[in-house]
């Protein structure tokens, strides 16, 4: 089986996210700029930063744990943490054109 890089990984972790949708909003947590950074080590150990939509939001404690336990089933991820921040704080200008188009911003 030929060797994965970093990029190719980077690529699967985006797919992936792309998958997830905040309950609230008809829109992938990756386009609405809920992910902050990923960050992946030479191990393919991955590092999500992420936020959510508001410090309140209703799936505070289930996303992350989504986000986090989806990212780990990928079979060249070593491992996977997760850091929840709200630091800066989301707002819309965090989303893709994407997902402006999607929920009529553009």
């Amino acid at each position: 089986m030929a060797e994965i890089t970093k990029e190719q990984l980077e690529l699967q972790i985006k797919e992936v996210l792309r998958n997830i949708y905040d309950p609230e909003i008809p829109v992938n947590i990756y386009e609405l700029g809920l992910i902050y950074e990923i960050k992946i080590s030479d191990d393919f150990e991955v590092n999500i930063l992420m936020t959510l939509t508001s410090p309140n939001c209703p799936v505070a404690e289930s996303m992350p744990a989504e986000v986090k336990d989806s990212i780990a089933e990928l079979s060249e991820v070593k491992s996977c943490d997760l850091e929840l921040t709200f630091e800066p704080p989301w707002d819309q200008e965090m989303l893709s054109d994407e997902a402006k188009l999607e929920l009529g911003f553009l």
